[in-house]
């Protein structure tokens, strides 16, 4: 509805196509929660409480804010892409896809140096990225033929810190990915049932704060009786409420 899926199907040649994973929902969340801070912050300092309130098409429209502006009298039609000239995005390489990002002057120049395209440094129509975007027909058929020179993991070892890449893996990749074992972003868990996995441990860490252990996911009722004594149930009483088929 807000745009996404067309200006995504726009970038392959085809009419639509469906961004997946839930990107706006966790986006929606995001907002929520940061809404919520805000709120709660004011209440200290003001002794005044609120409702927050936000959408799914807030968040959707949000994450586009680079793209929802329309000056007043620009056509319906107006390019919209913030992507220049398609040399930021993902090319084929010797083996494997790389997304390359190379907008501002720096990164153009080092992208030239390792891709071995010094005569493009003096040559006037690709020395801005406007005339980059405008002349992209002529710029990424060279730059995907010099990529193919390598694969996509060699060429990002190479550029690496100089011009902003990376292969285009999957998730799978993740899990013993260098940077997320650094950040104990994944963790094994034994299910008394299910066995060993793997799955997200948590995405954000504070220094000072230390967090309940985490715990694989529950069977049905695995945690009813524990859940009830802390909010003060006996055991008979959890037993009653069992017997009614209250809880499980």
């Amino acid at each position: 509805m807000c745009g996404i899926a067309a200006f995504q199907g726009a970038a392959t040649g085809e009419k639509h196509q469906i961004v997946r994973g839930a990107l706006i929902d966790v986006y929606t969340a995001s907002l929520a929660v940061s809404g919520v801070i805000g709120a709660l912050y004011q209440r200290a300092v003001t002794g005044r409480g609120q409702y927050v309130m936000t959408s799914l098409l807030a968040a959707a429209l949000t994450m586009q804010a680079g793209r929802l502006v329309w000056a007043d009298d620009e056509p319906r039609e107006v390019n919209r892409e913030l992507l220049p000239g398609r040399i930021a995005g993902i090319h084929p390489t010797k083996e494997g896809d790389i997304y390359i990002s190379a907008h501002t002057q720096r990164f153009w120049a080092s992208l030239r140096k390792y891709l071995g395209l010094a005569d493009l440094a003096s040559d006037e129509r690709y020395d801005s990225s406007q005339k980059r975007s405008d002349r992209a027909e002529e710029l990424v058929p060279r730059i995907r033929d010099a990529l193919q020179r390598r694969t996509a993991d060699e060429w990002v070892k190479l550029m690496s810190g100089q011009v902003p890449c990376s292969a285009v893996g999957t998730i799978e990749d993740m899990f013993q990915h260098a940077q997320v074992r650094d950040q104990r972003l994944v963790a094994h868990f034994d299910h008394s049932r299910l066995g060993g996995y793997s799955a997200l441990s948590r995405p954000v860490h504070f220094s000072g704060t230390g967090p309940p252990e985490l715990l694989p996911a529950p069977s049905l009722g695995e945690h009813t009786d524990g859940i009830l004594v802390e909010h003060g149930l006996g055991g008979e009483e959890i037993i009653a409420l069992r017997r009614r088929g209250v809880v499980s």
